[in-house]
């Protein structure tokens, strides 16, 4: 009996740690490039009580097993890049990423994260930074008297200068590709780090080897579809709620097991 108590409390935790999960994905809906998480479920060891082999006694194979298991516990907490929707925004440096590229950013200790996010801006130098205002690797600078900003498809960054027709050419987006996105560990911020599991990145510019292009004027929006995480906290709740009628029963079980000295 204390089997299914310990059983059923793992159901329990585990079920409390989906609801968390769900929680995240509804909260970030509406964060720029967010990329919704899947909680993923192992079950745990199972104790044979009677196997399928040969029974000694008869010489005769066994029809089926006697096996009970011990719960489940989460196994990993794997993040879906499928891409989300755009929206349009009319600002400049919004660019959105057609295709499963990340763009680069230079944190404070020199490190290199990744981000889906696009929301681009500048700062007081005139350096490209993200909305937290980190730099954009390889860096790119605007200068003071450039009176308005393209970017192609292919990343290319163009501004015009007075008194010139032509636009000039200041830079290019690079963007990195990773074997294994869904092994990224989040920072927080929409940011990104390489792990073992994710493999080393790969870089190329917009347009190349599939990496996908940029869309200036636009972001892309979360992957989270409300319906769906909804469902899964229904579900989430009522296996809740099962487990701790499993563990009430169990309970009760016991209480007449002890009352039978009585």
């Amino acid at each position: 009996m204390l089997r299914s108590l310990r059983t059923a409390a793992l159901g329990m935790s585990a079920q409390q740690l989906k609801v968390d999960t769900i929680s995240n994905n509804l909260a970030n809906i509406n964060t720029t490039g967010y990329k919704k998480t899947n909680l993923e479920f192992q079950d745990l060891m199972y104790q044979t009580i009677q196997s399928g082999n040969i029974d000694q006694r008869n010489g005769k194979v066994q029809p089926g097993t006697i096996q009970v298991g011990h719960g489940n516990k989460p196994i990993s907490s794997y993040r879906s890049f499928t891409q989300g929707d755009v929206e349009e925004t009319g600002n400049p440096l919004d660019i959105a990423i057609n295709g499963k590229g990340f763009i680069q950013v230079l944190r404070p200790d020199g490190s290199t994260a990744f981000t889906r996010d696009g929301a681009l801006r500048m700062d007081s130098a005139g350096n490209i930074v993200t909305k937290s205002g980190l730099s954009v690797y390889p860096e790119i600078s605007i200068p003071d008297n450039a009176e308005g900003i393209s970017i192609s498809q292919d990343g290319v960054i163009s501004v015009k200068f007075p008194n010139q027709i032509d636009p000039e050419e200041i830079g290019q987006i690079e963007l990195a590709t990773f074997m294994n996105s869904g092994g990224l560990e989040a920072l927080g911020g929409n940011l990104y780090k390489k792990t073992e599991a994710s493999g080393e990145p790969t870089f190329a510019l917009p347009g190349d080897d599939s990496i996908g292009t940029v869309v200036q004027g636009y972001l892309e929006k979360s992957n989270v579809d409300v319906v769906k995480e909804m469902v899964g906290l229904i579900v989430a709740q009522r296996s809740y709620e099962i487990n701790s009628k499993a563990i009430k029963t169990s309970d009760e079980l016991l209480a007449m097991t002890n009352n039978l000295k009585r």
